[in-house]
C-alpha cells in the first residue's frame, strides 16, 4: 500500500494535467524514479513510492503520488531487481489499472527483493536484456548494459524521442558499456545515481554499519564523460538516511572535464524538458 504525502494533485494536475506540446516533459519522482510524458505517451522509469524498511532503511523525502491515482501510463521500465526499483505496490496500479506494459530484466521477475505477488498480469510482463530495442507509443526504448555490483542483472535505458534523448543508468557505476552508448547515441540528458559512504542501521547487528551506495563524486563525473552527457541530472542522493549526498559538489569535480556540459540537480517533483536546459519547480511548467 502506498500513502502519498501530496494526496493526488501532483499526478492529476502537475503530470497528467501538463501539455508537453511537441516535446517531452520529465519529472523527478525522488529516489531513482522519473516520468516521461509526450503528447501521446507516458512512461515511468523505476518508480518507487515506498518508505523503505525503518529503522534499517529510512525514506527521507516525500512520497509524491499514489500510483492508484494515476490514469495515464503506457509503460514502466525497471533497471534491476532491488525493491526501490522493482516495487510491485509502486508499479502495480500503473500496470493493472492503466493498462501499461512492464519491462524488466529476467532477474527482476525471478529474484525480486519482494516476497509477495508481482502485481502484473503475465501478458503485461516483458523480459528485456542489453541490446534490446522496442517502441512504447512515440518513444523508442533501447536497453543497454550497466555496472551495478550489488544487482544480479542490471540494465540501463536510452529513451529516444524527436524532442531529445534521455538516459537512465539505474544504480550503475562507471561502465565499459557507457562508452558504447556514447558512440551509438547523442544523449541530451542522463540520470546517474549519486550517493556516499555512511552508516546504515542493521537490526541483526543492533548498530549501524559502514555502507557505500551508488557512485561517489568522481565516479559520477567519470560516468558522465563515458556517456558524453550534455546535461547531468544526479539522482538517488536524496533518498536514504545515512547515505545522502550534496549534488552541488559535483560542479567542482566536473570543472576540469569535458563532460557534462551542465549539471542540473532536481528536487522531488521538479521537471525539465528534453532539448531545453533548466529545471522547473512545481507549478512552473507554463512559465508563470
Amino acid at each position: 500500500m502506498v500513502d502519498s504525502t501530496w494526496d493526488d494533485w501532483f499526478v492529476s494536475d502537475e503530470i497528467e494535467g501538463a501539455d508537453p506540446g511537441d516535446g517531452v516533459i520529465v519529472w523527478y519522482l525522488g529516489c531513482n524514479g522519473f516520468v516521461l510524458r509526450s503528447a501521446s505517451t507516458t512512461l515511468y522509469v523505476d518508480p518507487y513510492f515506498g518508505t523503505g524498511d525503518p529503522p534499517n532503511i529510512v525514506r527521507m523525502i516525500p512520497v509524491p503520488l499514489d500510483p492508484a491515482d494515476a490514469t495515464d501510463c503506457d509503460g514502466v521500465l525497471v533497471t534491476h531487481e532491488h525493491i526501490d526499483h522493482m516495487h510491485p505496490p509502486s508499479y502495480g496500479p500503473l500496470v493493472e489499472d492503466c493498462g501499461a506494459d512492464l519491462y524488466a530484466p529476467s532477474a527482476s521477475y525471478e529474484s525480486p527483493d519482494y516476497d509477495s505477488d508481482l502485481e502484473a498480469p503475465e501478458d503485461r510482463r516483458n523480459v528485456v536484456a542489453a541490446g534490446d530495442d522496442f517502441e512504447v507509443g512515440d518513444f523508442t526504448v533501447h536497453v543497454r548494459g550497466a555496472n551495478d555490483p550489488d544487482a544480479i542483472e542490471p540494465v540501463s535505458y536510452v529513451v529516444e524521442h524527436e524532442a531529445g534523448t534521455f538516459f537512465h543508468g539505474g544504480d550503475s557505476r562507471p561502465a565499459d558499456a557507457f562508452a558504447s552508448v556514447a558512440g551509438e547515441f547523442d544523449l541530451d540528458v542522463g540520470a546517474l545515481a549519486f550517493g556516499s559512504v555512511g552508516q546504515i542501521y542493521k537490526p541483526e547487528l543492533g548498530h549501524g554499519e559502514r555502507t557505500k551506495w551508488y557512485m561517489d563524486e568522481n565516479q559520477v563525473i567519470e560516468a558522465a564523460n563515458q556517456l558524453e552527457l550534455d546535461r547531468l541530472v544526479p539522482s538517488h542522493h536524496d533518498m536514504w538516511q545515512g547515505v545522502g549526498a550534496d549534488p552541488k559538489v559535483l560542479h567542482e569535480h566536473a570543472t576540469s572535464h569535458e563532460y557534462p556540459r551542465v549539471i542540473e540537480p532536481p528536487h522531488v517533483g521538479c521537471s525539465f524538458r528534453l532539448g531545453e536546459h533548466g529545471i522547473q519547480r512545481i507549478g512552473a511548467l507554463d512559465g508563470d
